[in-house]
């Protein structure tokens, strides 16, 4: 059984008469990873502080490694455990990587702190730069000094706020490159961003938050929730009659036709796809080719957004998520069936 290092249940955080956080509940097990995803304002940094014991929860309850924290003494066992990498590096600009590095280490009470410095100076590739004061690096050698940091006591949690923000292509990617080993090397990873491909890289679960929580499943779920299983499939022509045919199927959900491409919607995806292409070809029908309509994390992000911002209008819509922007055609539903 997975053990459970984050627990967060029905918590609210207001700053006088604003209510940054309002009643999120999600776990995090052992080992797991998670993102959160929303625009500015949405919450996700103030949740981000409230794990890491620098805010105390307006309402509901927050367990740690198995402890609340409820007590300071709780709170301090939990931080010792615990890495944060905030928006902002925070480095002492005048002193050099080695000497911001060393000076945390031996705040943390490590036993070998230059050994510590040595070994995350060596990971994240700035060692040849030790001797360097922080103000002399770029923003992505600012921020991998950061992430040293956070992570020289060996950390069994670590919080990531939006950790590649502002940086160019390839900083991006070497911060990415050493997040994904971290994770592969069985760490527990919670962040927030913007970036939607590094969320999909990088956690197994996303939390979709507004002040609230909108969505919290593994990608592959939220797209199959949101937008069903499509396929698209090239042809040299559909005729009418072939159409009729395809909409008798019981498997096909939803059907439309653009041109010469057919979308469809299936039930059962993984035992129906070979069942469709046979029909159509049997149907005379000349199949090109055959691929995955595949949702992307922005996709699923902006509809999940679009339909909290519908439901906040008029309680009783709810967006269907099929025929989003640059998502194709809308698929009608088989007679006699509402949209999924």
């Amino acid at each position: 059984m997975s053990e459970r290092y984050i627990e967060v249940n029905g918590v609210s955080k207001r700053f006088g008469t604003h209510l940054a956080v309002d009643r999120i509940s999600f776990d995090v097990d052992r080992g797991g990873s998670l993102a959160l995803l929303g625009p500015n304002g949405a919450g996700k940094t103030t949740t981000v502080r409230m794990l890491a014991c620098l805010l105390r929860p307006s309402e509901g309850s927050i367990r740690v490694f198995g402890k609340p924290l409820d007590r300071e003494s709780e709170r301090q066992e939990v931080r010792k455990r615990i890495g944060l990498l905030t928006e902002s590096p925070g480095l002492y600009d005048r002193a050099t990587a080695w000497y911001n590095l060393l000076y945390f280490a031996r705040l943390y009470g490590l036993e070998h702190p230059e050994k510590a410095v040595e070994k995350y100076l060596r990971r994240l590739e700035l060692w040849d730069r030790r001797n360097d004061v922080t103000a002399a690096y770029s923003k992505g050698m600012k921020q991998r000094l950061a992430i040293a940091r956070a992570l020289l006591h060996e950390p069994d949690i670590i919080f990531l706020d939006e950790p590649t923000s502002g940086l160019d292509p390839a900083a991006a990617k070497s911060v990415r490159d050493f997040l994904q080993a971290l994770k592969e090397q069985g760490r527990t990873l919670l962040m927030t961003t913007h970036n939607l491909l590094e969320a999909e890289r990088l956690a197994d679960r996303i939390a979709v938050v507004q002040t609230r929580l909108l969505a919290l499943d593994s990608p592959v779920n939220l797209r199959r929730q949101l937008f069903g299983h499509r396929i698209r499939i090239q042809t040299a022509g559909v005729s009418e009659a072939q159409l009729r045919q395809l909409e008798n199927l019981e498997f096909i959900r939803n059907i439309a036709l653009q041109e010469q491409t057919l979308w469809l919607e299936l039930i059962e995806p993984e035992k129906n796809n070979s069942r469709v292409i046979s029909a159509l070809v049997e149907g005379g029908v000349q199949v090109i080719w055959v691929e995955e309509d595949r949702a992307s994390l922005e996709d699923i992000y902006l509809q999940l957004i679009r339909d909290s911002a519908e439901n906040a209008a008029v309680p009783s819509q709810a967006g269907s998520g099929l025929g989003g922007p640059g998502r194709g055609p809308a698929i009608s539903p088989r007679p006699n069936e509402g949209t999924p």
